[in-house]
């Protein structure tokens, strides 16, 4: 294994924060390249345990020759969030200085980079592959940054951008585990989601904002449409997916154990690890559109309570949680906007009027422009 340490743009004089990334395998495998990063949100810590496992266990298979492809592992993907805090609290979701979600508003090259290379594509997919990842991490490389966030953004891209797998672990505040992914993805990430034993998959094509598993997956489908036309073919060669490893406090070393296991598991189904793969467990979800992801909002503030749990199948207009005024002592009722699952939950229980409370994943999709929550 080899670490590399990637600095980022000091903010201040006297100030210096580093990104360390861990590589196992040979740039360029055959068996191809998967990226996994934890914590990119720095007060979602399920992720850093899980690779914390993980490193354990590469390590050994790497001391055993069993590692094919290039697996390159960011145990820590945010060390700008993971040094905020403020009246003892972590705030590791959004960058202090900007107010901006960590987890978006990744620079969009896609059509820089098929302007620069559409004269060089042709019939051979593989070929094609190859120069528009080239072009990519170009393109990345010599992208200006001006502030310690973008260089952050920058130095995770230029890890990603030519994995053919991209696995962002994140958590939510109470939760199932389940998935994020865009659509062309949908049929290599299914896979992953019985391994791991998710009970949902939200898809979706283009949410809005660029979070970091579409701005690794949306270039293939864009450019495919760009020049299938043409006679250029372009696959899909990444399979990016957001892996929401239940709640925040869901930081357990028989959860986080496990879930590296089925990880690893993944990883030698697709052949970039050699050792046993057990028999594709039965899927224990289903896939979801993230438009049908409809928020429960509360529209009174007070002490909220919960009446059901992550992972119950609600009808619609069944009540879920109540919010409690302890002046007035009324009580409202919060009904479930449609039939689906209870994937999530806020883990605060003192709420304001208008906030959000929680998710209930639908079949059908009702919701259109941004679809991701702040």
């Amino acid at each position: 294994m080899q670490t590399h340490t990637h600095a980022l743009l000091p903010p201040t004089p006297g100030t210096h924060r580093e990104l360390i990334s861990l590589h196992y395998g040979q740039p360029g495998a055959a068996a191809g390249k998967a990226y996994l990063q934890a914590s990119l949100h720095a007060d979602e810590l399920p992720g850093m345990l899980v690779a914390h496992h993980l490193r354990r266990k590469l390590d050994a298979l790497e001391a055993q020759g069993r590692i094919k492809g290039e697996i390159v592992l960011v145990p820590m993907a945010n060390p700008i969030g993971l040094s905020q805090h403020l009246l003892h609290g972590h705030l590791g979701r959004f960058e202090a200085t900007s107010g901006e979600n960590f987890n978006r508003y990744y620079p969009d090259l896609i059509e820089a980079v098929a302007d620069e290379v559409a004269a060089s594509l042709g019939a051979d997919a593989t070929r094609n592959v190859q120069l528009l990842r080239q072009a990519l991490r170009r393109a990345i490389a010599q992208s200006p940054v001006d502030t310690e966030l973008q260089s952050l953004r920058r130095e995770l891209m230029l890890l990603a951008c030519d994995a053919d797998i991209v696995l962002d672990l994140h958590c939510d505040a109470e939760a199932v585990l389940h998935l994020y992914t865009e659509q062309p993805c949908a049929p290599a990430c299914e896979p992953l989601a019985r391994f791991l034993g998710s009970r949902l998959t939200l898809l979706a094509l283009d949410s809005g904002d660029k979070p970091f598993d579409e701005i690794c997956s949306q270039p293939w489908w864009r450019w495919a449409r760009r020049f299938e036309t043409a006679g250029m073919p372009i696959p899909q060669a990444c399979l990016s997916v957001t892996v929401e490893l239940r709640g925040q406090a869901d930081v357990e070393h028989a959860l986080a154990e496990r879930d590296a296991e089925n990880l690893l598991n993944f990883l030698a189904w697709r052949g970039l690890i050699e050792q046993p793969v057990p028999a594709l467990p039965d899927p224990l979800g289903d896939a979801r559109p993230l438009a049908g992801s409809m928020p429960v909002k509360s529209p009174v503030g007070g002490v909220l309570t919960f009446l059901r749990q992550p992972g119950d199948w609600l009808q619609a207009g069944e009540v879920l949680a109540q919010v409690i005024d302890p002046i007035s002592n009324a009580v409202t009722d919060l009904h479930s906007p449609v039939d689906g699952l209870l994937f999530a939950r806020d883990s605060v229980r003192l709420v304001r009027a208008g906030q959000k409370i929680a998710k209930v994943a639908g079949l059908e999709a009702r919701r259109s422009g941004k679809l991701l929550g702040d």
